[in-house]
């Protein structure tokens, strides 16, 4: 093996394995080493190796943004140098460059990593076949039908599937890059080597091979009552996806090279169980996250306030997000009054136990959560499933409800959650979640809004000219249609008399949300 430092630039040519091996493990440990001393030197802060698997969590704050744009610009000359060398060594075993693309991609860039340091260059010429002793030996043992090849290589998978279930979730309850795509992305690589193993099949056929394993391992969580259905169907898309970009790099990879199966196979088998004790053993904080909803209330802040400290029972939700089993709000209770009450915003799967810190009525109203119900009830063929992810994986840390005065007597209210999870990969989990919360927010603000509405018309009184500018200053000038129709009825209604139970004989009225009064003719 020769090294030279041209290989850190040079796009022309290729490289060995050895001289992959070397470079790629040299640069790791600058760099790693070179941002430990930036991070230390210049902020006083610690680095770990495992915080490069968190793309943005290390840098919460403001002032920590800057310390990401640094380690960002140093990042710059090693992602060049990894690129070439990535490059280099593809051509040298005559794959798809393309393949380079997962160099930049976390976890990833691990297996292809270690595939490029175990597949030698072709021996002979295109038309020579290549040596065959090294793998003989394997050859009876995988079936040269495609069913049984890809039977065998399903097995495989799956056993690799309970291994990661087991080690990641039932031992060490960490839910993380190892299980959500590394184990995917080994199962689709070692199955498609498997299954092509006596002679290259199709592409498409070698995709489906891949997400067979995935789905039949969804099936044996759901079986063993490992999982419920809910977070297998969250699960599914990010395990479909990165099982098919395993598909695609063993086909291209492996593709009429069945002397490297055995340490392919060996190879990404190893990886999962070592990433994700890698990953429990230096566990990142998760990073504090925010979900804002806004609603405009036809209602003053004062009429809106009194709702938003507690309100009533909601009706059972039509969505089918919590058809599913997402937990719900049913109603809110609070117990007190100002900072130091409690609130109990009670769910469907328990309440939330939320002390008041800020009580700025009408503007503010601020609490923190002291106690989290389960997020979600699980669905299962048997009684109960309960994973360890329902408890302290998704927490809500605070909320508040700002209520801001609008012209027209209306009311802006929005509701804002502060909250953990601790799910990896972060930003695909928090699609989810802020999804979830989104919608939760939104349960709750329209509940708000109509309780508000109803009551604010109700005490708005219909009755001469002093109605009418009550009504202009509370809700602005009322529609001319409006009060045609309230100047002209044929039966004048008496006092106290709800005039929506006669909307149907009033059409335009039927339009017209809350309780009006009238009291006379205007």
């Amino acid at each position: 093996m020769k090294f030279k430092l041209s290989d850190l630039w040079r796009w022309d040519g290729t490289i060995g394995r050895g001289v992959y091996l070397f470079w790629g493990a040299l640069l790791l440990a600058f760099k790693y080493n070179l941002d430990r001393a930036v991070l230390r030197i210049g902020f006083d802060r610690d680095w770990s190796f495992m915080d490069y698997f968190r793309p943005t969590a290390p840098f919460d704050s403001a002032d920590q943004k800057t310390q990401a744009l640094i380690l960002l610009a140093l990042s710059f000359p090693f992602l060049w140098a990894g690129l070439i060398l990535t490059v280099r060594r593809l051509r040298s075993i005559e794959r798809p460059l393309w393949l380079a693309g997962l160099f930049v991609v976390p976890v990833l860039k691990w297996f292809l990593f270690a595939a490029l340091a175990i597949l030698p260059a072709p021996v002979g010429t295109k038309s020579a076949p290549p040596d065959r002793k090294a793998s003989a030996w394997l050859d009876p043992m995988i079936p040269t039908h495609p069913l049984g090849s890809a039977m065998l290589g399903l097995g495989i998978s799956l056993v690799l599937a309970m291994t990661a279930m087991l080690l990641g979730v039932e031992l060490l309850s960490h839910y993380g890059w190892g299980l959500f795509v590394g184990a995917p992305f080994a199962m689709g690589f070692m199955t498609v080597l498997i299954y092509g193993y006596h002679e290259p099949r199709p592409f498409r056929d070698c995709l489906v091979a891949a997400l067979l394993p995935v789905a039949l391992a969804g099936a044996a969580f759901l079986a063993f009552a490992m999982e419920g259905v809910i977070c297998l169907m969250m699960a599914a898309p990010l395990a479909a996806g990165i099982a098919l970009i395993g598909g695609a790099a063993a086909y291209f990879i492996q593709a009429g090279r069945r002397e490297d199966t055995p340490k392919l196979v060996c190879a990404a088998f190893l990886i999962v169980p070592a990433l994700i004790g890698g990953e429990y053993w230096q566990q990142a904080p998760a990073r504090l996250l925010r979900v804002r909803t806004a609603a405009v209330v036809n209602a003053n802040p004062e009429q809106v306030w009194r709702h938003v400290v507690a309100f009533t029972d909601l009706p059972e939700p039509t969505e089918w997000l919590f058809r599913l089993g997402i937990a719900y709000p049913k109603r809110a209770e609070i117990r007190g009054r100002g900072a130091g009450a409690i609130r109990h915003c009670v769910f469907s799967t328990g309440p939330f136990v939320e002390p008041i810190e800020i009580w700025d009525e009408p503007r503010l109203l601020k609490f923190s959560v002291t106690q989290n119900p389960a997020p979600m009830e699980e669905w299962t063929p048997y009684q109960s499933v309960h994973p360890p992810h329902l408890d302290g994986f998704l927490v809500s840390n605070g909320g508040q409800f700002l209520l801001e005065p609008l012209t027209g007597g209306r009311t802006r209210l929005e509701g804002t959650t502060w909250y953990y999870h601790h799910l990896w990969p972060a930003g695909y989990w928090q699609l989810w979640s802020d999804f979830i919360i989104h919608r939760i927010h939104q349960r709750v603000l329209n509940h708000i809004k109509k309780i508000a509405e109803d009551e604010s018309f109700a005490a708005v009184k219909i009755q001469g000219g002093s109605a009418k500018q009550t009504q202009e200053r509370e809700f602005g000038k009322p529609p001319k249609e409006i009060v045609h129709v309230l100047r002209t009825h044929p039966q004048p209604l008496p006092g106290g008399e709800l005039l929506l139970k006669h909307a149907q004989e009033v059409p335009l009225l039927a339009g017209v949300k809350g309780w009006v009064h009238r009291e006379g003719p205007l």
